[in-house]
């Protein structure tokens, strides 16, 4: 008897993608295993929001094709947890935490329109495990900037996903919450596949599996590490690497070809 394997959980051939002319992502292949953990980095400009867009399923490529789990990624959305940066939240909106992150339950399949109280339970278990059910009554405006990307991690645990994104993650965390926060997606990662999207090059230490630069065009590492060709060929420039304060072996040793 036969035995059909799980399809790769992300799986991007031949995309392009351009605005108004244009070109954004050229010819941009990425095959990714369930598991993985992923640094998607790359200047601004280079395409990220884009290619993070796609994987959604927000957009769709003007040519090639994004799979999710096998399939177009808005036939799975069931399955994805997306952390947005958070730049545009209205601090003085009246919504509190645990109302936040009972969002993450508006997409699942085969539920009401109202909360039902599996959807509490799962929701209190998300916050409690992002330690914020404590804040679940206070309003999303009062929390810093690592207290509200801890909630929106919650919203996206709150869908049960098989995949995470995040966009840059520690954008509005400080130095000193970063590592912390590496902490938990590496615990998370050991019951889903992690994708982070970030120009921030002290992503690479050693919470993530593998790395791919972009600047239209992708260059994919399997390890934690990305080497010198990949930097020059994504940056343009040499640039220096420093992780969380702290000197890391971020680039493998470069040989010529």
């Amino acid at each position: 008897m036969e035995v059909k394997l799980n399809p790769l959980a992300i799986e991007i051939e031949d995309v392009f993608f351009s605005y108004d002319g244009h070109l954004v992502l050229r010819d941009v292949n990425l095959k990714i295993e369930h598991g993985e953990f992923l640094a998607i980095l790359g200047p601004n400009g280079s395409g990220k929001t884009t290619l993070l867009k796609l994987m959604l399923g927000i957009l769709k490529p003007q040519r090639g094709t994004v799979r999710i789990f096998g399939k177009e990624p808005h036939k799975v959305v069931d399955r994805i947890g997306y952390v947005p940066q958070d730049t545009n939240i209205n601090k003085d909106f009246p919504i509190t935490v645990q109302d936040v992150a009972l969002m993450g339950r508006l997409g699942q399949t085969g539920r009401s329109r109202r909360y039902s109280h599996e959807d509490i339970l799962i929701v209190q278990q998300a916050l409690e495990r992002v330690k914020m059910w404590e804040y679940r009554g206070r309003p999303i405006g009062k929390l810093s900037g690592g207290q509200r990307q801890r909630v929106f991690i919650a919203r996206a645990l709150a869908a049960n996903p098989s995949i995470l994104f995040m966009d840059e993650p520690t954008s509005n965390v400080d130095k000193a919450l970063q590592t912390e926060l590496y902490e938990f997606l590496k615990e998370l990662n050991r019951s889903m596949t992690i994708v982070v999207v970030s120009h921030d090059l002290s992503v690479l230490s050693s919470y993530i599996k593998s790395v791919a630069c972009l600047n239209q065009t992708l260059y994919f590492h399997a390890a934690a590490e990305i080497t010198q060709e990949m930097m020059d060929m994504a940056y343009h420039c040499p640039v220096e690497l420093i992780a969380h304060g702290f000197p890391h072996r971020v680039l493998g040793e470069h040989k010529d070809k």
